[in-house]
C-alpha cells in the first residue's frame, strides 16, 4: 500500500498508521458522497419544472426519476468486487464521472437524455459509499474506522436534506433547474480528478484481485444462498420505502397538494425526513451497540416510523408541530441501516464486503421497483383528478403497511448483537 504515512502514536511499538493519501482520497469521496444523495433527492423539489420540460404528469416524472435505482442496485455488485479486484484510484473516479455526465443528460431537459442521464447517475452512485469505506479502510488505523464510516454516512444524509432544503430556493432565486445539473456535473469532474490525483495507486493483493474475473463474484454466492441475507435485505427496503419514494420524491407535492402548504414550506418540512437520518443512524447503532441487541432496537425505530408516519398522513394539518413529525420519521428510518450490520454478522469473515453489495443490491431493488407502482397507485386512486390529500392517505397507507411488513420480518432475523454472541 503506497502513500506517506503519518504515526498517530509516539510508540514506534504501537504504531498506528494513517496513510494520508488515502484519507485525502476518502475526504474528496464523502464530498462526492454528499452531492450524488444530493442529485437523489433534488427531483422532488422540482416537479412543475420538471412536468412542464418533459411535459409528463408528476406520476410520469417520478417513473423516470426512478430510474436511478435500478442501476444504482445492479452496480452495488459491481462496484465492492471492482474495487476489490482494481484497487480505488480509477474505479472511484470512473463512478464519479458517470454521475457528472448523467448530471448534464438530466439538465438537457429532453426524456430520453434524461433517462439515460438519471440511469447514469444511479450507476456511478453505487460507488460513492462503497467507495468510501474502501478509502477509509486503506487509510485509517482500524480504531478510527468505525468513526469515518459514520461520519461518511451521516455526511452523505446531509447531502439528501440539502438536495431539498438548499436546491429548493437554489432554483427558484439563483439559477434555473438545468443550470443546476449542468453546475453540478462539472463540480463532480473536477472531484473526479482530484480522487484520481489523490488516491494512492497500490492497494491490498488480496483473493479478489488474482484469479479469473469470474470468481471476484463468487463471495456472493455464499451471501445469496443464506436465506438470512434475503430477511436483511427486504427488511431494510421495505424500511427505505417511506423515504427514498414518500419524502424524497412524493414528500413537497405531498404536502403542497394535499395541505396546501406554500412552496418554501413544503420543501423545508420535507427536508426534516433526511436530516433525521443524520441523527436516527448513529444514535440507533450507537444504541444497538450500547445494549448488545440489534433487533429491540430495530424494532423500535420502525414503531417510530409508524406512528410518525401515520401522523404525518392522517393527523390535521397544525395538530403537530409542522417540523417535528417528518424529523421523527427521519429519526426512526436510521433502522433500516441495522440490517446492514446484521448481514455482516450472519455470513461468513470473509465475505463481509460481498455482503455490503448485496444488501444495497436487495435494498435499492424494491425502491426501483416499487418507485412507479407507488406512482400507478396515487394515479388509480386519483381517477384522473388531481393528487389530493385523499388520494395521498390511499396510497401512502400501502408506505405504512410496508413497514409493518418489515416488522415482521424483523422477528424472523438472528440475533446477532454482542450479547447474543456472548450467550452463544
Amino acid at each position: 500500500m503506497s502513500g506517506n504515512v503519518i504515526s498517530t502514536s509516539p510508540s514506534a511499538t504501537q504504531r498506528e498508521p494513517m496513510h494520508i493519501g488515502f484519507v485525502i482520497a476518502w475526504l474528496f469521496c464523502i464530498v462526492f458522497y454528499f452531492m450524488q444523495y444530493a442529485l437523489r433527492s433534488a427531483p422532488g423539489v422540482m416537479m412543475p419544472e420538471l412536468t412542464a420540460a418533459f411535459a409528463r404528469d408528476a406520476v410520469g416524472v417520478s417513473a423516470l426519476v426512478g430510474l436511478y435505482y435500478y442501476t444504482y442496485s445492479l452496480f452495488s455488485i459491481v462496484a465492492g468486487a471492482a474495487l476489490d479486484r482494481l484497487g480505488g484510484k480509477f474505479v472511484i473516479p470512473i463512478g464519479i464521472v458517470l454521475v457528472a455526465i448523467g448530471a448534464a443528460l438530466f439538465g438537457l431537459g429532453h426524456v430520453e437524455t434524461a433517462q439515460i442521464g438519471r440511469l447514469l447517475q444511479g450507476a456511478g452512485s453505487a460507488c460513492a459509499f462503497t467507495g468510501a469505506v474502501y478509502l477509509a479502510t486503506h487509510g485509517f488505523p482500524p480504531r478510527y474506522l468505525a468513526t469515518a464510516v459514520g461520519f461518511t454516512q451521516c455526511f452523505g444524509m446531509l447531502g439528501g436534506s440539502a438536495g431539498q432544503f438548499a436546491v429548493g430556493p437554489l432554483i427558484h432565486g439563483v439559477i434555473s433547474w438545468q443550470q443546476f445539473w449542468w453546475l453540478s456535473g462539472i463540480g463532480l469532474f473536477v472531484i473526479a480528478v482530484l480522487v484520481l490525483l489523490a488516491t494512492p495507486a497500490g492497494h491490498d493483493d488480496g483473493p479478489a484481485s488474482q484469479g479469473s474475473w469470474t470468481k471476484m463474484f463468487a463471495p456472493y454466492k455464499v451471501v445469496l444462498t443464506n436465506p438470512q441475507s434475503y430477511l436483511c435485505g427486504f427488511c431494510a427496503g421495505l424500511l427505505f420505502l417511506p423515504t427514498t419514494i414518500g419524502d424524497m420524491i412524493w414528500g413537497v407535492p405531498f404536502l403542497r397538494g394535499g395541505f396546501d402548504a406554500s412552496y418554501a414550506e413544503a420543501v423545508n418540512r420535507a427536508s426534516m425526513v433526511p436530516l433525521g437520518w443524520v441523527i436516527g443512524c448513529p444514535l440507533l447503532g450507537y444504541l444497538s451497540d450500547h445494549v448488545g441487541r440489534r433487533k429491540p432496537v430495530l424494532l423500535a425505530g420502525a414503531l417510530l416510523m409508524l406512528v410518525s408516519g401515520a401522523g404525518i398522513l392522517y393527523l390535521p394539518d397544525g395538530v403537530a408541530p409542522h417540523y417535528v413529525l417528518g424529523l421523527l420519521l427521519g429519526i426512526g428510518s436510521g433502522a433500516a441501516m441495522l440490517p446492514y450490520s446484521v448481514i455482516k454478522e450472519v455470513n461468513p469473515d470473509n465475505v463481509k464486503g460481498s455482503a455490503t453489495g448485496a444488501i444495497n443490491f436487495l435494498v435499492f431493488t424494491f425502491s426501483a421497483w416499487l418507485t412507479p407502482v407507488f406512482g400507478r397507485l396515487l394515479a388509480h386512486f386519483a381517477h384522473g383528478g388531481p393528487l389530493t390529500l385523499p388520494v395521498f392517505r390511499e396510497a401512502g397507507a400501502w408506505l405504512l403497511g410496508a413497514i409493518v411488513v418489515a416488522m415482521v420480518l424483523a422477528l424472523f432475523l438472528r440475533e446477532t448483537g454482542s450479547r447474543a454472541q456472548a450467550k452463544a
